[in-house]
């Protein structure tokens, strides 16, 4: 059968994989909530398997396998897509936010990893691995910035951050990497490529105080929230679990300061943190 041959690894193998689930599935005349059920998936879950949004686990290719009578096929190519360059808790958002057309982001500590700088990711990882050797910061650098090879489309993905105020205050790196790093996203800010807005330590109490929030939308996938905490993270599909995280989105926006407030403050920091440099 066609789909007996292995993937390859350069074609976009997760969409390649997906697109023989749907294939087998429509052979098989089944809904994507039929074929889910057994699996106590949903069927905009098994729909985002379809479009390479999720990942594929071993559990759900060996079922599969059984149910469509394919000989091994897709545990074998699952097998061989489970290599990943970012750490297990992050591998499977990395991914999707790779395809997303829009990724919105709440910030509460970092400058979120796709608008870092060389210099604040090495501060963040060095401070993450304190014995790590020195290769594999570069390797985590390295990846980081791979990612934000997204940014280089002029329109796409549509990327809009909520930075709190203390990711401004706090001196990652010290003087010299924050005013880079925030002159950085001052730059993207100013060439139109994503919008940013801080919101404010007088702020206060406000709707996302429990932590770091990511949502992302697709063309032909149902919209994801991932939630992230230390050495963990949750990428989360249900309909109304992710609703609501849009609504906690959205709160926070409207708490945060505008767009050209945002810039304006964004930019007085860092020369605060050029002054602070030039000080003997």
């Amino acid at each position: 059968m066609p789909g007996s041959k292995p993937l390859d690894p350069s074609s976009s193998p997760r969409a390649m994989l997906g697109a023989e689930l749907r294939h087998q599935r429509v052979q098989a005349r089944l809904t994507q909530g039929e074929l889910g059920r057994p699996l106590f998936v949903s069927g905009s879950f098994i729909g985002q398997l379809e479009s390479g949004t999720r990942r594929m686990q071993p559990e759900y290719a060996t079922y599969f396998d059984e149910t469509f009578k394919t000989n091994g096929y897709f545990l074998r190519n699952c097998e061989a897509l489970k290599t990943s360059k970012y750490p297990d808790h992050f591998a499977e958002a990395a991914e999707a936010e790779a395809i997303a057309t829009v990724i919105k982001e709440y910030a509460p500590l970092l400058i979120p990893g796709l608008l870092q700088t060389e210099g604040y990711a090495r501060a963040v990882f060095r401070a993450y691995n304190p014995t790590a050797v020195e290769e594999t910061i570069e390797e985590l650098i390295t990846a980081r910035l791979e990612r934000a090879n997204l940014l280089k489309h002029p329109t796409k993905p549509m990327v809009w951050t909520v930075l709190d105020e203390a990711v401004l205050r706090r001196p990652v790196g010290g003087p010299a990497v924050m005013a880079e790093a925030l002159r950085h996203v001052a730059r993207l800010i100013r060439k139109h490529r994503i919008i940013v807005q801080v919101l404010p330590l007088s702020a206060g109490a406000h709707a996302a105080l429990e932590g770091t929030l990511k949502l992302m939308a697709f063309d032909d996938a149902p919209p994801l929230a991932y939630l992230q905490s230390m050495g963990s993270g949750r990428l989360l599909d249900d309909p109304a679990t992710v609703a609501r995280h849009e609504l906690t989105y959205d709160l926070v926006g409207a708490s945060a300061l505008s767009p050209e407030t945002s810039l304006a403050l964004l930019e007085s920091v860092a020369e605060d943190y050029e002054h602070a440099e030039q000080q003997p």
